[in-house]
């Protein structure tokens, strides 16, 4: 039996789960969430959702656990809502924004200039001697992941120095350079 699958989760005070056949609807003060589900059968049952399977076949065992943790993160993100910061780490690495255009400079010959969805607030923090940190926060775990894998991927961290995009509390691992 899935050790996560079985633990129910609480709705809190604020937030509507409704399930349909095949669909689960999460609304909260942060906004709305839909969430597809097959080979699971889910409940809502005094003031908290139950994620069950009919039997022990390998699909359904996988999906258990999946669904139980998506269900969650749709609940908490609603609620609560979810952040994710990125450093820039190399001399001459600058980001700024403009509403939800991210303007970033990272040693290529133009800046990159992303337009990111507006379901992610973007935040640049640039403080003299630290730095440059991209803040993002949404309601959606998963988009979330999303844009900022995106804004990693256009310089990832090198092993080296450490020079690139890297999440903030990352620990890289490091490779010693050539020794004379």
């Amino acid at each position: 039996m899935s050790r996560i699958g079985k633990n129910p989760i609480t709705i809190p005070a604020g937030v509507t789960v409704e399930v349909t056949e095949s669909v689960v609807t999460v609304k909260g003060k942060k906004g709305q969430l839909t969430q597809d589900y097959s080979d699971v059968t889910i409940k809502v049952e005094g003031g908290q959702v139950i994620v069950e399977r009919s039997s022990d076949h390998k699909v359904q065992r996988s999906k258990h656990g999946l669904y139980r943790a998506l269900i969650n993160n749709m609940i908490t993100g609603v609620n609560e809502g979810f952040t994710k910061e990125l450093e820039l780490v190399g001399v001459g690495y600058r980001a700024s924004n403009q509403g939800q255009k991210l303007d970033i400079a990272l040693g290529f010959s133009h800046n990159i200039v992303l337009e990111v969805v507006p379901e992610v607030v973007v935040e640049t923090v640039t403080e003299k001697g630290k730095n440059p940190i991209i803040k993002l926060s949404s309601f959606d775990k998963q988009l979330l992941g999303q844009v900022a894998a995106k804004i990693r991927s256009f310089r990832k961290p090198e092993p080296y120095k450490g020079k690139g995009v890297k999440f903030v509390g990352e620990v890289l691992r490091r490779k010693a350079g050539k020794s004379a």
